[in-house]
């Protein structure tokens, strides 16, 4: 019998012909299939591939499969780069391995079924199709979050020329390596953004790409901050020329405002006055002992038109972040420190919302108007409450008894509104890092909370629910501002850890926030308060932009939205344009195409004012560690503010900064961590630390590259009782010693 020939192997040409005409994935399996290739010839098929792709002709795609170079695989990964000119998602690949060719253009198609859409910066896994030459079609299988930013380090140069990057971010735990060419110019001891080159996550080299500062220069820890959460710093050209371009504004149609004597009330640091008050009894025979109140806001919108250069740059921003030494604002300063700011003596255009309230600070009616103030004082929260409280100075003497006096009036009107309400009241301490002339920390304070400052936030809370209640009355869009109820998880989790403190949360009927203070009640009267509003404070949903009226949980109110600070918050701006167009108030205000992408919108500021918080805290954070860097072993006393099965972080009281105490220097046990009650118990020793708890401890480390404190206990704990836990603990640890 013949022995059956062995087909013949395909030549290189033909086997790269076949990838590249494949409508599908292509592996080993479909090469061989395609040529009839036996078992015998599986190794020198993979050794072939492997020639091809070792001299460029083939990449290596995803799940093994291989894919002609200078294209993409079926199925990748890809980075959401912008939106172009037609409203279109734009991306590029995340890997790309052809230096000859640049990468093609990849426009991700709109999904029907998404509820989330992705949005520069984030990373998506897609199928991919090429629909014409280095142009791709993809279609999003799953959003996985914003791409890595850029590395921010300090450069350190050895005494032999050897560059290492040190990162900022402690979850970096190696240094790069930087070679001379890719220093980008930067000296030993600057901070530094990078980007991590090809293959860096294991070899760990990196490529400077831009400056920040020395770091020993306190001026660099608030930029640091900045580079690492992509806030943009820069103003875009077209935004600050259209804003030396703008003029004040007249009367006109305007209500004229400006023989009231409204007064504006700031930190004494503040530059920007967007919000000025006054209050006088109300002269209605239908609210005796009633108040009038007007809040007048910067009329933004005045200045910046939708879709215009200001507009798209506010929109990107979202939000001002303010930094111990500098503002990051949402307007050009044109606009946030002159023409939006209420200064006195001066016209301003405002947005006032005039209010009446009865005896007990119940709303009767409001309405808004569009009109021109002239600030009669720029007075300061400290200035207020001193002049409250019987020292006034040359400013506020005369203003006592005709505007400091009626403010406070309707204040104690709107408090009792608040406290029949039943709001959630969480009172925690907000640090105030202040700084020398050279830029350096001269102290770390308490930031100081008077009746003042809860004036003027009840007296914008009043003004805000008058937008909200508007807008709502009208059927007009609005962006609210959101803030749900607990999640029946984090309410379980929470009840079961209140429990095991000895506090009852009820489980019947839906959560109202005068529960909460039930519980804050009682737990202040056993001594136990800031355990208990920690663990309160953690259960709450976060406050969100959304266009649907969901209500504030925490305010206790039905409906909300942001109104009195256009000039720092995205948020504010749309709802003034929705009153102009709900009110007929002038010819700029909301059109319908950005009203139907309320939703959209809402999700992108909600994100921008938590990347904000987060780089606001991130930069104390480092004011901080170097403000302590020369109290490295010093002792200190702080309480428990979280527990980890890793170790414990402490909040110390001098400073209000927040440190990690690793379980490494906590006494030896075998500690277990016990989520219920917030704790780690020592088995063998019974010594227990747990949230809340005040301890003494020693600072052994104040890095202000990354912002942290490294703490050892010297003092604290609790000692319970062994169990039988921890008994059965000590006999399996004699038992492994005597082994």
């Amino acid at each position: 019998m013949a022995r059956r020939k062995a087909p013949e192997r395909p030549t290189r040409e033909q086997i790269l012909a076949f990838i590249e005409e494949s409508p599908r994935r292509v592996g080993k399996r479909e090469i061989a299939r395609a040529f009839s290739l036996g078992h015998a010839d599986r190794t020198w098929l993979r050794e072939t591939l492997k020639t091809l792709k070792a001299e460029g002709l083939l990449a290596q795609g995803r799940g093994r499969q291989a894919v002609p170079p200078g294209e993409l695989p079926p199925v990748g990964v890809i980075e959401i780069s912008h939106i172009d000119e037609d409203g279109e998602l734009v991306a590029r690949p995340t890997a790309w391995h052809d230096a000859e060719t640049p990468p093609p253009t990849i426009y991700l198609a709109p999904s029907r079924h998404r509820r989330v859409a992705p949005k520069p910066g984030d990373r998506v896994l897609a199928h991919l199709k090429k629909v014409d030459e280095a142009v791709y079609e993809a279609r999003a299988i799953r959003i996985l979050g914003p791409a890595a930013k850029s590395l921010i380090g300090v450069l350190e140069i050895d005494r032999t020329g050897a560059g290492l990057l040190h990162p900022a971010d402690r979850k970096h735990r190696r240094p790069y390596a930087i070679a001379e060419k890719d220093r980008g110019g930067a000296a030993s001891g600057d901070f530094v953004t990078a980007e991590v080159l090809p293959g860096g996550m294991r070899t760990h080299r990196a490529r400077i790409l831009e400056r920040i500062g020395p770091a020993d220069d306190p001026r660099s820890f608030s930029l640091v901050a900045i580079h690492t959460l992509g806030l943009p710093l820069e103003f875009p050209r077209e935004a600050l020329d259209a804003a030396d371009r703008l003029a004040p504004a007249t009367l006109e149609t305007r209500t004229d405002l400006r023989q009231l004597p409204l007064v504006t009330i700031d930190g004494a640091d503040a530059r920007d006055f967007d919000d000025a008050v006054f209050a006088e009894r109300d002269t209605g025979a239908d609210n005796p002992e009633g108040w009038r109140l007007i809040v007048a806001i910067a009329d933004v919108g005045h200045y910046v038109t939708t879709g215009d250069a200001l507009d798209k740059a506010a929109r990107e921003r979202g939000n001002s972040a303010y930094f111990p030494d500098r503002v990051v604002p949402m307007l050009p300063e044109r606009l946030s420190n002159d023409l939006c700011s209420l200064r006195p003596g001066e016209d301003r255009a405002c947005l006032a919302a005039e209010m009446r309230i009865d005896r007990d600070g119940n709303a009767i009616d409001h309405q808004f108007s569009r009109g021109l103030i002239r600030s009669a004082a720029r007075l300061t929260y400290d200035q207020v409450q001193a002049a409250r409280d019987g020292a006034p100075d040359d400013k506020t003497e005369g203003l006592v008894e005709t505007v400091i006096s009626p403010l406070y009036g309707a204040f104690e009107a709107l408090s009792r509104a608040r406290e029949a309400r039943g709001t959630l009241e969480l009172e925690f301490v907000e640090r105030q890092v202040l700084l020398k002339e050279d830029g350096w920390v001269d102290n770390i304070v308490p930031r100081p909370r008077h009746d003042s400052h809860r004036l003027i936030e009840e007296f914008m809370i009043a003004a805000n629910v008058a937008a909200a209640e508007t807008l709502h009355a009208r059927r007009a869009p609005a962006m609210y501002r959101v803030h749900e109820p607990p999640s029946a998880a984090d309410l379980e989790t929470l009840r079961e850890s209140l429990k095991g403190l000895g506090f009852n949360l009820v489980k019947d009927g839906a959560i109202r926030p005068r529960q909460f203070a039930g519980i804050l009640a009682q737990a202040k009267a056993a001594e136990n308060l800031p355990l208990v509003s920690d663990l309160i404070l953690r259960a709450q949903s976060k406050a969100v932009y959304a266009p649907r009226d969901l209500g504030h949980f925490g305010l206790a109110l039905r409906r909300y939205c942001h109104f009195t600070s256009p000039i720092r918050r995205y948020a504010d701006l749309l709802v003034h344009r929705a009153l102009i167009t709900a009110l007929a108030l002038g010819s700029d205000g909301l059109p319908p195409e950005v009203a139907s992408k309320f939703e959209e919108t809402g999700e992108h500021i909600s994100a921008t004012e938590r990347r904000a918080t987060a780089a606001e805290r991130d930069s104390v954070d480092r004011f901080t560690s170097a403000f302590l860097s020369d109290r490295v072993g010093a002792t200190f006393s702080g309480r428990i503010n979280g527990v980890t099965r890793f170790g414990l972080f402490v909040t110390l009281d001098e400073t209000g900064a927040d440190g990690f105490l690793p379980r490494r220097h906590l006494p030896w046990d075998r500690y277990r961590h016990d989520t219920r009650r917030h704790r780690l118990l020592g088995e063998e020793s019974g010594l227990s630390f747990t949230m809340g708890q005040p301890i003494s401890v020693e600072l052994l480390e104040a890095e202000p590259r990354t912002g942290s404190l490294v703490l050892k206990l010297l003092e604290g704990g609790e000692r319970d009782a062994p169990g039988p836990a921890g008994g059965r603990a000590r006999k399996r640890g004699r038992k492994r010693r005597a082994r």
